[in-house]
């Protein structure tokens, strides 16, 4: 009796997986173009999302009753559910990817706007005392003490940003904007696991992607800060499997 349970469970497995293979063979090139979608959408969005951000939180810097009220706005809209918001930009920018885009800049105002405003306020006191020491104008120390020192917390907050946005974006495939939700809404609808599966394996690589990208870009600005930091998991692992 176990043997024959045994024989069941293991020719259950391959069928099990070749679900899988055969949805990647099937749809190996609409996988390709739906995730170069998905990048586009994220790529066009943190190209406006992060140099907003990092203004308004630069200005609300000078004004601490503006800085209540901006940092309040952005955690209320974080609030507000994605399919509502799509729903209302739908009359002002049409289907499509445009209303994404614009409702992905809004959601990643908050860690943005938080990061930059922090980052900023947070600088050493003798640092912004020595370049006062040097003759530098506001601007100037802004320029050259303040935002360079507080790039490595302002990327922290865009890396937040973007592993929030990969997930939100693909909520836009239902109202026609592409990418790999694509996938999980038409597996959704037609009771096909392997698509939301893959396409769900897919997102999860796309974030670790761009999280591992942006925190060697974090790592570089805290460098040159003088920090010392560790080497990142992958490189730690790289350099266990391949000592120098």
């Amino acid at each position: 009796m176990e043997a024959a349970v045994s024989t069941i469970q293991w020719s259950i497995a391959p069928l099990f997986i070749q679900d899988y293979i055969e949805f990647l063979t099937s749809y190996q090139s609409d996988l390709v173009v739906r995730t170069i979608q998905h990048i586009q959408i994220i790529v066009q969005s943190i190209a406006v999302a992060v140099p907003l951000g990092v203004i308004l939180g630069t200005l609300i810097t000078y004004n601490d009753r503006a800085a209540t009220v901006v940092l309040w706005l952005a955690g209320i809209m974080m609030t507000i559910p994605s399919i509502a918001l799509f729903g209302l930009l739908i009359p002002y920018f049409g289907i499509g990817q445009p209303p994404v885009i614009v409702a992905l800049i809004l959601y990643s105002q908050l860690p943005v706007i938080r990061n930059t405003y922090v980052g900023i306020t947070q600088v050493d006191k003798s640092a912004i005392e020595a370049g006062e020491g040097l003759g530098m104008t506001r601007i100037e120390l802004l320029r050259r003490v303040q935002l360079p020192m507080a790039l490595p917390v302002i990327m922290a907050g865009v890396r937040n940003a973007v592993v929030i946005l990969i997930g939100i974006a693909a909520i836009g495939a239902f109202i026609g904007a592409g990418g790999l939700g694509f996938f999980i809404f038409d597996g959704i609808s037609d009771r096909h696991v392997p698509k939301i599966v893959v396409a769900t394996v897919f997102l999860s690589i796309l974030a670790l992607a761009f999280d591992y990208g942006f925190a060697n870009i974090e790592d570089g600005f805290r460098r040159r800060n003088g920090e010392e930091i560790e080497p990142a998991l992958l490189t730690r692992f790289v350099n266990w499997v391949r000592p120098s």
